[in-house]
């Protein structure tokens, strides 16, 4: 057994605060990406320089030939054809910051990752692990862009299809990370999910589902519609919600519909965390297992109070950021409780295993 005094768990812990920064400047981003597509920020761009993006413009020349090139979009065309070039800057800083953050996070990534592989600090397969998500960062960056070219032609938004990819995959990374850093920073043996573990694994998809509807609410505006809560219009099931054909459509292009489901996942967000709640005081998982799922489920309920109150007031910007935040929130418990039931199973494996 390791000492724990030694050097090696010493590198661990460097790796997985490292990972952990990682995961919360990810976790920043989705929040950033949230505020771009909740203020119209996000076509204000419109080019892809991932090497000398970084700089703003820095001359009145510079700001206008931006402005210019936005002038082409279909979203000021036909939407913000009121606006001056000091209220293209407005929207244009939220953007540029997004994109800005995507590259420091690809730097803050990758030369740890090499110093850290260097030294020898990555081992028992993390390095691929890392390596992988790093991958997977370039590969939404790329996305990122994909969304935005939907929008520069004949649409004044972004198509909800590739933002609710973005955005999943955004999530998939944190999760990723998040993953990671438990393992680094609260090692812990190995085992199968049995028993509550079967179900926390079961809610952190319903979570993540439930955001990728989510992104499918703010691509077609859905949530500016039936502003009523527990009713839509005076019905629980809003009236026309299959009329699109085929049916299948309804689910990602139908406000009603879109809307409908996403309330449902909330909900049954919160139904699921708590019956996990409920079965966490028969089970007595462990202390830290009961403190994850007591703060998923504490987060789930104000995640839907969040949710009826920016649905009231007609998605007010900071409700509607506080809302994603919550969602993250609810998210990061959610896995943290799969992870301790998984530690609690390993070690029962592991206790009732014949001695070799």
């Amino acid at each position: 057994m390791v000492n724990g005094n030694s050097p090696a768990p010493r590198r661990r812990v460097s790796v997985g605060i490292w990972l952990a920064i990682c995961s919360f400047l990810v976790a920043a981003m989705v929040l950033l990406g949230g505020a771009t597509r909740l203020t119209d920020s996000g076509l204000s761009i419109v080019d892809w320089k991932p090497l000398t993006g970084w700089i703003p413009p820095l001359t009145d020349a510079a700001w206008q030939k931006l402005f210019d090139a936005y002038k082409q979009t279909s979203e000021f065309q036909k939407q913000n054809f009121w606006m001056t070039a000091t209220d293209f800057r407005s929207i244009y800083w939220l953007e540029y910051l997004h994109r800005v953050l995507g590259r420091v996070i690809g730097i803050v990534f990758f030369l740890p990752f090499l110093w850290f592989l260097i030294r020898g600090q990555l081992g028992g397969g993390l390095w691929w692990r890392c390596l992988l998500v790093f991958l997977l960062g370039g590969a939404q960056g790329y996305l990122g862009w994909y969304m935005v070219q939907s929008g520069l032609v004949d649409r004044t938004d972004v198509s909800q299809y590739r933002l609710a990819a973005h955005l999943s995959l955004a999530v998939i990374i944190y999760m990723a990370l998040l993953w990671l850093t438990l393992r680094c920073l609260r090692p812990r043996p190995t085992g199968g999910r049995k028993r509550l573990g079967f179900h926390t694994g079961f809610l952190v998809l319903l979570v993540f589902l439930t955001m990728a509807a989510g992104a499918f609410v703010a691509g077609i505006d859905a949530g500016l519609a039936y502003n009523s809560f527990p009713l839509m219009d005076g019905r629980y099931i809003p009236q026309g919600w299959l009329q699109m054909s085929p049916v299948w459509l309804n689910f990602f292009e139908n406000t009603a519909t879109v809307q409908f489901v996403h309330r449902q996942l909330g909900l049954l967000v919160v139904a699921i965390a708590l019956l996990l709640w409920l079965r966490s005081r028969w089970a007595g998982p462990g202390r830290a297992a009961c403190r994850a799922i007591d703060l998923t489920f504490a987060f789930a309920i104000l995640q839907m109070c969040l949710g009826i109150a920016t649905l009231l007031a007609e998605v007010p910007i900071l409700f509607g950021i506080l809302h994603q935040a919550g969602a993250m929130c609810v998210l990061t418990f959610a896995l943290w409780s799969l992870y301790e039931l998984a530690a609690i199973d390993g070690r029962r494996a592991n206790r009732t295993a014949p001695r070799m």
